[in-house]
């Protein structure tokens, strides 16, 4: 049996980005409680998608992987969450039937409530306060008493992502997910658009072929079903910790907070915290590379993280800005692919390209995302290796947080509409956009 380190442990090497609890009794007690809960989901589960994982790591599927840059307890509503898988499953049949390739869908969702930060603390007006980390850590108002880190929050994340995936699995099982739905999936708002009116021929012809296979006596499950997986970054050391299982098929450790995790930019530290946890966990893992990554750092981290070089178990998601990523990507994935290692790579075009608009709001430009996700498919490309998929902060919803895209948003536009608490996301019409430029880009690859 594989037995992981324990939180004193962890806390004792580089822990980074971790919230300063004023009362340790507190967090002893919320680390207790979430030790007895269920699982929020299964060891087996997470073994179906390391195997999905290792047919993108082969080139013979793509991986889809968006949601909310910071999910917020408020946001969860049977709308909310409806709408978010809604926009997913649109791009996923946009890629499938425009690209003929299988598609992995994977949100960020159930999960995804913690945010690293640049600075640990907030000033405004002359008054300094701590950093909003997220739901799972502190409170969003600009308050002292709002801004103290609570350790009964993560036991609030995981109620909260709970009924979230209680909500998902109902509409993924409860028929909303059925391709023949594919009509009902657009809304009028989208159909008005361009992107909109496209996406309606296309689903035109899906149902045709959907009437034809049905003729002839074919109606496979595939049809009426999909698979839906959960993901978010590990980020705090006493939610993962205390969700972390051993599992009775196998007695090896699996992180049952969610399918997928993640290690961000700030967090992967070869001798840090989060990488040394995750080492230990048999889920499906990814990390984050920006622009300061070397392919050392990438072959050393695949070597601590990977070491039986497992394909499915490790995904590389790349963030470099649409302005760094032809000339940094290259050089990683050409040693890593000499050094023969088993990683599925996967494209962040958002990370990599905010900035703050003449009014104050963190935005990103539509043409950035984009120019982004073309460099990396051009790297690939060239280098004869597998563009394997997309990992974007988008919502369901229709709100102005990233300018241009079809709808040509202004950054005048941006305060209509601006409801992250984080970093922008991209809106319905702009992900179905998205969808469309990435499904030509993969008939190319």
């Amino acid at each position: 049996m594989s037995t992981i380190p324990d939180l004193a442990t962890l806390h004792a090497l580089n822990a980074a980005q971790q919230p300063t609890y004023p009362d340790r009794d507190a967090v002893v007690a919320a680390t207790a409680k979430l030790r007895t809960v269920p699982p929020l989901v299964f060891a087996g589960e997470c073994d179906d998608l390391k195997d999905k994982i290792a047919q993108v790591a082969r080139g013979e599927a793509f991986l889809l992987q968006g949601g909310d840059c910071a999910e917020t307890f408020a946001g969860v509503t049977a709308d909310n969450v409806r709408n978010k898988l809604r926009v997913l499953l649109q791009m996923a049949v946009v890629l499938t039937y425009a690209a003929s390739v299988p598609v992995v869908k994977v949100g960020r969702i159930a999960g995804q409530y913690a945010k690293p930060r640049s600075s640990d603390l907030e000033t405004r007006d002359g008054v300094t306060l701590p950093a909003y980390r997220g739901d799972a850590v502190n409170g969003y108002d600009f308050t002292p008493e709002a801004r103290v880190p609570d350790p009964q929050r993560l036991v609030d994340v995981y109620n909260s992502s709970a009924a979230t995936l209680n909500l998902v699995r109902a509409f993924v099982t409860g028929g909303y997910a059925d391709l023949r739905q594919v009509h009902t999936w657009n809304t009028d708002f989208v159909r008005e658009s361009p992107i909109g009116q496209r996406y309606e021929a296309m689903a035109g012809e899906i149902e045709r072929a959907l009437t034809f296979m049905k003729a002839i006596g074919a109606d496979p499950d595939e049809f009426h079903r999909v698979d839906f997986h959960s993901s978010h970054e590990a980020l705090v050391l006493e939610y993962e910790h205390a969700l972390t299982r051993i599992d009775s098929r196998t007695d090896q450790p699996y992180d049952v907070s969610g399918h997928f995790v993640w290690i961000g930019e700030r967090t992967r530290q070869l001798d840090g915290a989060h990488v040394e946890l995750l080492s230990h966990i048999r889920n499906p893992i990814g990390v984050k590379l920006g622009p300061t990554t070397t392919p050392d750092d990438a072959i050393a981290l695949a070597a601590k993280l990977n070491p039986a070089n497992e394909a499915g178990r490790l995904t590389f998601i790349t963030r470099f800005g649409a302005g760094k990523i032809r000339d940094g990507l290259p050089h990683l994935v050409e040693k890593v692919t000499a050094a023969g290692l088993e990683v599925a790579w996967v494209c962040d075009p958002m990370h990599g390209n905010t900035f703050e608009a003449s009014s104050g709001y963190k935005t990103r430009r539509f043409g950035d995302v984009i120019d982004e996700v073309q460099g990396f498919f051009d790297v690939h490309r060239a280098l004869g290796t597998w563009p394997g998929g997309l990992h974007v902060e988008l919502t369901g919803d229709d709100v102005t947080e990233c300018v241009g895209g079809g709808e040509d948003l202004l950054e005048m536009d941006l305060g209509n509409r601006y409801e992250s608490v984080c970093d922008p996301r991209l809106n319905r019409v702009q992900s179905l956009e998205l969808a469309f430029l990435v499904a030509e880009m993969l008939r190319q690859a």
